[in-house]
């Protein structure tokens, strides 16, 4: 199985659950099984951060779901770099984890409702697959466990100021 942009050469150790269960940063870097979907995997991650912040908004207040956020970049930056590693590929296409602390963030910021909710997630994804600059340089410049998580940061960063400009269009 490959999900990476690596050719499957590059990996030392193909992904499965086994190789998630061998250690708990490699569980949670490909976000609880999600990230070892066949085809996008980045995509199945995003979807992770739903049910999250769906369990967590409520019982948070602003302030505590803010520095959980915080917590799980830093958390995502040592899981990502201890995963890469493993795995001989640094930003293996499996590793969501960076998709999940990004959506939720978006999340966060995504006004209520259905339809806002599907563009947060639609924009999201195109930023992070379509990677205009200054993410692609980030994506190339940056490396292991925080190059991993900051790029996703960007794409987010992305989204909440395409929504925040439809939203004041449209209201």
């Amino acid at each position: 199985m490959n999900i990476s942009d690596e050719s499957s050469d590059d990996i030392k150790i193909q992904p499965d659950w086994k190789f998630l269960f061998r250690h708990p940063a490699h569980f949670l870097s490909f976000g609880f099984g999600s990230g070892l979907a066949r085809k996008a995997p980045g995509t199945f991650g995003t979807l992770v951060a739903f049910p999250m912040y769906w369990y967590l908004a409520p019982r948070l207040s602003a302030e505590l779901f803010i520095l959980l956020l915080i917590c799980f970049f830093a958390v995502g930056v040592w899981v990502c770099d201890i995963t890469g590693r493993a795995l001989g590929v640094p930003d293996h296409g499996g590793m969501v984890w960076d998709e999940i602390v990004a959506m939720l963030l978006v999340l966060f910021f995504t006004p209520a409702g259905w339809a806002w909710s599907l563009l947060a997630f639609v924009l999201f994804r195109f930023f992070d697959i379509i990677k205009p600059q200054p993410i692609r340089y980030f994506d190339s410049n940056l490396h292991g466990g925080l190059g991993v998580m900051f790029d996703d940061l960007l794409a987010a960063g992305y989204a909440l100021l395409c929504m925040a400009l439809i939203k004041n269009i449209l209201l």
